[in-house]
C-alpha cells in the first residue's frame, strides 16, 4: 500500500494562533439598568412587538363574540395597543409608588393588587 504525500508546508513563520475575543467591559450594579431606563423613557415607539399583540387581540375577540371573526383596522390595532401600553405603564408606575411607600424598592404582587384597587372604576380597578 502506498504511502500517502505528506502535504506542502509554507516556510517561513507559522500562522499565528487566533487572538481571544475582546472581553465585555463590566458595568457596576444598577448602571445597565439605568442606562435601558434612560433608553425607553426617551424613545416613543411601542413595547410590545404588534404582530403577537394583534394575534391576542383576535384571540380574545373570537373568545368573548363566541366565534364570530371580526376585521380589524391596523389603525384599531395601532390606537388599542397604544391605550393597552400606556394603562400598563400607568399601573407599574403606581405599583412601584406602593412599594415606596412601605420603604421596600422591589415590586411585589400586593402593590400591583393595591394599585388596581387604587385606581378607580374608571381605569379598570375596582
Amino acid at each position: 500500500m502506498p504511502r500517502p504525500k505528506p502535504t506542502p508546508r509554507r516556510r517561513g513563520r507559522s500562522p499565528a494562533p487566533p487572538s481571544p475575543p475582546p472581553l465585555a467591559r463590566r458595568c457596576r450594579p444598577g448602571q445597565r439598568a439605568l442606562q435601558e431606563i434612560r433608553k425607553y423613557q426617551s424613545s416613543t415607539h411601542l413595547l410590545l412587538r404588534p404582530g403577537p399583540f394583534a394575534r391576542l387581540v383576535r384571540e380574545l375577540c373570537l373568545l368573548f363574540t363566541r366565534g364570530v371573526d371580526y376585521h380589524w383596522q391596523s389603525m384599531a390595532l395601532l390606537a388599542l395597543q397604544e391605550a393597552a401600553e400606556a394603562f400598563m405603564a400607568r399601573l407599574l408606575e403606581e405599583a412601584y409608588l406602593c412599594s415606596l411607600h412601605t420603604c421596600r424598592v422591589t415590586r411585589f404582587l400586593k402593590d400591583l393588587q393595591l394599585a388596581w384597587r387604587l385606581q378607580g372604576p374608571e381605569l379598570g380597578g375596582i
